[in-house]
């Protein structure tokens, strides 16, 4: 499993800065050409080894912005899952 963003990302950068593993780009390297930022789920390693809890989550400032995925081994969840499906998943960080 990786986190994913869904579009409610308004692209602040807070979760690239945190990223330990470098997995986040911003929407100009988003490999599905969305306006988003996007994380390479075969880099994501939701900070197991880093922190408790995914700091990309923990630093965004959007609630529900950043889900759990579910990817299969080296996929990519965003061009895996439809928008209106990222829409509805878990947000990794619940107030």
């Amino acid at each position: 499993m990786a986190v994913i963003i869904t579009d409610s990302c308004i692209c602040c950068a807070a979760c690239i800065d945190e990223c330990p593993v470098e997995a986040i780009v911003d929407e100009d390297d988003n490999p599905t050409g969305e306006e988003i930022y996007y994380v390479y789920s075969d880099k994501c390693v939701e900070c197991v080894g880093y922190h408790d809890t995914p700091a990309c989550a923990e630093a965004c400032p959007t609630e529900g912005c950043i889900v759990w995925g579910d990817c299969a081994d080296g996929a990519t969840c965003k061009e895996d899952v439809p928008a209106e499906a990222r829409a509805e998943r878990t947000p990794v960080i619940e107030d």
